[in-house]
């Protein structure tokens, strides 16, 4: 099983390193510093962008390895609209209910929890230790950083950052393209494009 990783970030090394335990057995990257970056941590760079589109039919899935959510969703675009075959990489020490619904590309790491009826939306991250609790809706290209936590029935939009280790009250909405600050305890919903960090989380 081939596995192409679009983006040859520190993030990527995560993902690459999460997809060989979970089975895959030839991970290569593709990135547009290619051919100045021939290495990526243990793995190798093949090609740019450009090469990854032109070669899908070589590889039995692409994940997107860009920590960055909207260059992210513009990879995850360019990649549909080229007809490549997306995959999710889950991680074997991750938790993922059966009753929980995964988009496409989503990566779930190490220690990671999500729980029943909770559902992940395209091209989101789910770092190390986070949890995602039963009801969550988690739009698309999100990224819940290491050890945040959603409680039940939280709501986030697009592109939303939720930073390690913060805290999301159960039933809270966050609209699309917030930034939640690491550490933070989001005690009430939060306006589209809002920055919020503290205890409890204030706007910026």
């Amino acid at each position: 099983m081939r596995l192409a990783v679009l983006g040859a970030s520190g993030h990527g090394k995560v993902v690459a390193d999460a997809a060989e335990l979970a089975g895959w057995q030839d991970v290569c990257f593709f990135d547009d510093a290619w051919p100045r970056l021939t290495m990526n941590g243990h793995w190798s760079v093949v090609g740019s962008s450009a090469e990854l589109l032109d070669s899908l039919e070589k590889y039995d899935g692409v994940v997107v390895g860009i920590g960055d959510n909207r260059i992210r969703r513009q990879k995850l675009q360019d990649l549909d609209a080229a007809g490549a075959s997306v995959v999710s990489v889950i991680h074997p020490a991750a938790k993922v209910s059966p009753y929980a619904k995964l988009g496409s590309g989503v990566v779930v790491f190490a220690n990671a929890v999500i729980n029943a009826d909770a559902v992940v939306g395209t091209g989101a991250i789910i770092n190390t230790g986070a949890v995602v609790e039963h009801d969550c809706r988690v739009g698309e290209c999100v990224h819940v950083s290491p050890n945040a936590t959603l409680a039940g029935g939280v709501l986030l939009g697009q592109l939303v950052w939720v930073g390690a280790n913060a805290c999301v009250k159960q039933l809270i909405s966050i609209g699309d393209e917030v930034v939640v600050g690491m550490g933070s305890v989001v005690l009430q919903n939060v306006v589209a494009g809002m920055v919020v960090a503290g205890n409890p989380a204030k706007p910026l």
